[in-house]
């Protein structure tokens, strides 16, 4: 498309500046497979891709390509527990033991749903020893998250569930529906709607999975004690990158890392945020239920992060330190490790979504997912005068 012979897709004339700019991080080496879309008014007026799927570059970036998004994943998983709260069959204000009675155990019962969602749950990553093979027990790695004490007291602040959050909030709807995480995502959303993306990949799609380009190693301040939350976070258990290209991993149901998409299928779910609850003129959320996701969970320091972060109900929230996302505005997000990004700027009515192979240090997102966005919102806020 265009003039850029690297990029394919469509784009709608007013986000021209997209295609550029993905076409200039890959001319550059900043990605090396990557796409964008864009969903305005829960219509796709960007979806664009470009590079190759893998680093050595022997093979292009295709339309149906899709990659590990790792914590983006999280939105998704949200989407599902939103949908179970819109028909009722979810509180988010109840205790997690309505749902699942076990999870009382070592001073758990007053655990809510909503804490579990907003990472306040005091329950961030499992008890050593644990592997990352572990998790790939979904029945058994939650039933050991349910005999856990709490690694701080429940509600009172954030620690980022970096691993176990699908676990947790997916336990919740197995017990409601009789379906993992996965298999509920496939049946209620993803299937009816013809939507690629997946919690638990089958391995008829291996084939056109682009193996993530792993980052520099993760930097963990060498000053916190080995039993500060942050480090137990990130050690129970702590995978490499690598990880994720084993069919193993793929084939698991991690709700708060592994799903395999694209930019296109991640807008297309999270349009339902930003349309109203509407996806191809049907109704999934009522305008009641999106209103939930800003309701104010923690606004502080996170405890594994080391960061100011405001956690919405199952979504990040603008809290003022980042540029250019005014915390007035309904605008909610998360990212995934090494750059993935998923943003849903409700009161315009677009989500933009990022995805690549090539990850970038840190935990979630970078500059490059973020250079979309300031580029559709300058479109779409101009648009609104």
């Amino acid at each position: 498309m265009g003039n850029d012979d690297t990029i394919d897709g469509t784009c709608d004339p007013r986000f021209e500046a997209l295609p550029e700019l993905l076409g200039a991080s890959l001319a550059s080496g900043g990605d090396v497979g990557a796409c964008v879309a864009v969903a305005l008014d829960g219509e796709l007026v960007v979806d664009i891709w470009g590079g190759h799927v893998d680093e050595a570059k022997t093979a292009p970036w295709e339309r149906d390509t899709i990659t590990n998004v790792w914590s983006s994943t999280k939105t998704v998983m949200a989407l599902c527990a939103l949908v179970l709260v819109d028909r009722g069959e979810l509180d988010v204000d109840a205790p997690v033991t309505t749902y699942w009675p076990e999870f009382a155990a070592n001073g758990k019962e007053g655990v809510l749903v909503r804490h579990i969602l907003s990472h306040t749950s005091g329950v961030s990553g499992w008890e050593q020893p644990i592997t990352v093979e572990d998790l790939y027990d979904q029945p058994a790695a939650s039933a050991r998250l349910a005999a856990q004490a709490p690694w701080w007291e429940p509600g009172t602040a954030s620690g980022y569930h970096a691993l176990n959050q699908g676990h947790l909030v997916g336990e919740v709807i197995r017990r409601i529906t009789g379906k993992q995480l996965g298999e509920f995502l496939a049946v209620e959303l993803t299937g009816p709607f013809d939507i690629d993306f997946h919690i638990g990949l089958p391995d008829s799609e291996f084939g056109r999975v682009s193996n993530v380009i792993p980052p520099p190693p993760l930097a963990i301040d060498p000053d916190l004690p080995m039993d500060s939350v942050a480090i137990k976070t990130f050690t129970g258990p702590g995978p490499e990158a690598e990880a994720a290209w084993t069919p193993e991993w793929r084939r698991a149901d991690i709700g708060a890392a592994n799903g395999h998409g694209n930019a296109r299928s991640l807008a297309r779910l999270q349009s339902i945020i930003t349309n109203g609850g509407m996806l191809d003129g049907q109704q999934v959320l009522k305008p009641s239920t999106i209103d939930r996701i800003f309701e104010v969970q923690a606004d502080g320091v996170d405890l594994v992060l080391g960061l100011p972060i405001r956690h919405g109900i199952g979504y990040g929230l603008p809290d003022g330190n980042m540029p250019g996302l005014d915390p007035d505005r309904r605008i909610c997000f998360w990212g995934g490790w090494g750059g993935s990004l998923v943003m849903n700027v409700v009161d315009r009515n677009m989500t933009v979504t990022y995805a690549m192979n090539r990850m970038a240090e840190g935990t979630m997102g970078d500059e490059r997912g973020l250079m979309h966005l300031a580029a559709a919102m300058a479109v779409v806020d101009g648009a609104a005068g």
